[in-house]
């Protein structure tokens, strides 16, 4: 069997064939998020710390951080911050430092930039896995050497000098190339966990047979791990979580061994709260004067005020039980017990065990 170590200093998580399928939380990403963004460019980490621990209580076994920051403030008062090269390294190694002093899972540096890469690896502890390499000429010369230096696992990307292809035949053999020139680094298999780039559905109907497919080829011909961009499948489609929440346990039956994804289900904000008692106000209902926020959105299906696990992670947690990867059915059983204890029952304690400084997530 396959078997991909990532590890912090403290914590192991093993991504394999026979081992249960892995959540790389990817919420710790600026990128499309203007108030992480515009809170990074003021040095303000507490999001970065409070997705940390939400991703961690909802089921992620692996965080991915992204760098890729736009400081657009900062660019007007110096040139240089128009340049990722410059922002990119210091700010991986300040979210790296700051996600590990608030858990001990395991991380997944996620970066364009060579040199942020090299600066996440420099500030991780244990076994980070990297994100990522593809098959274009240059990528491969500047990442993995960074691979062998660092003897970490890498995330393996489908496309090459040429783009991305619709083609899956052409996709498995970018694979394969990285794999075949990460031999000649040194860089055994079971350190590559490719990520055969998942096609919208809504834009090719054949998208989710490929990715099957693939998956399958990859494990059987090359024997290596996969990951992919989970959320990608359903991109431009209406209710997204269904079409996600069918398709993680197709890929994972398939031979997908982790996926890049949002384990949380976000909490219900004050704006809708107040949208829904107006609607409900207007069609003559009568609220009791105390009744809470949390005790309202639950009784009218809005979900939470509290951080949860989402909806794909409880397909995951399914799955898992199903493909005998869940012995006895005790973790499954245990979620569905104490359907809340993932929003918030544990504060005082850091995401993975250790005390918190920041008390209550």
């Amino acid at each position: 069997m396959t078997h991909t170590l990532v590890a912090s200093e403290s914590k192991e998580v093993v991504i394999g064939f026979d081992q249960p399928f892995c959540v790389i939380g990817e919420r710790i990403n600026p990128t499309g998020r203007k108030v992480l963004n515009e809170e990074l460019e003021r040095g303000d980490f507490s999001r970065v710390e409070a997705d940390a621990f939400a991703q961690v209580e909802a089921g992620a076994t692996v965080l991915d951080i992204n760098s890729g920051a736009v400081f657009s403030g900062k660019m007007a008062e110096d040139p240089r911050y128009a340049d990722n090269n410059f922002v990119e390294p210091t700010l991986m190694a300040q979210l790296v430092e700051v996600v590990q002093n608030v858990t001990n899972t395991p991380l997944c540096i996620d970066s364009s930039v060579p040199g942020a890469l090299e600066a996440g690896l420099k500030a991780a502890k244990g076994r980070p896995l990297l994100n990522s390499v593809t098959g274009e000429e240059e990528r491969l010369e500047k990442v993995l050497p960074l691979v062998k230096k660092y003897d970490v696992p890498v995330v393996a990307i489908s496309n090459d000098d040429t783009g991305i292809s619709e083609d899956p035949d052409v996709r498995f053999a970018v694979a394969k190339k990285i794999v075949e020139r990460a031999a000649d680094f040194g860089i055994k298999a079971h350190d590559i966990v490719v990520d055969p780039l998942v096609m919208p559905v809504g834009a090719m109907a054949t998208a989710g047979q490929q990715v099957f497919t693939l998956v399958r080829r990859l494990r059987e011909e090359l024997g290596v791990n996969t990951t992919c961009g989970a959320s990608n499948i359903s991109f431009g489609l209406p209710n997204r979580h269904g079409i996600n929440n069918a398709f993680l346990p197709m890929a994972y039956a398939a031979g997908m061994t982790s996926a890049i994804m949002n384990p949380v289900a976000l909490p219900v904000g004050p704006k809708k709260i107040a949208e829904k008692k107006a609607e409900v106000e207007a069609a003559g209902i009568m609220l009791p004067p105390d009744m809470d926020d949390e005790t309202f959105v639950k009784l009218f299906g809005l979900g939470s005020t509290r951080s949860r696990p989402g909806k794909e992670m409880e397909a995951i947690r399914a799955a898992n039980f199903l493909l005998n990867q869940d012995s006895g059915g005790a973790a499954w059983i245990s979620f569905n017990r104490d359907p809340d204890a993932a929003a918030g029952g544990r504060g005082g304690r850091r995401a993975g065990g250790r005390a918190s400084r920041r008390g209550a997530a």
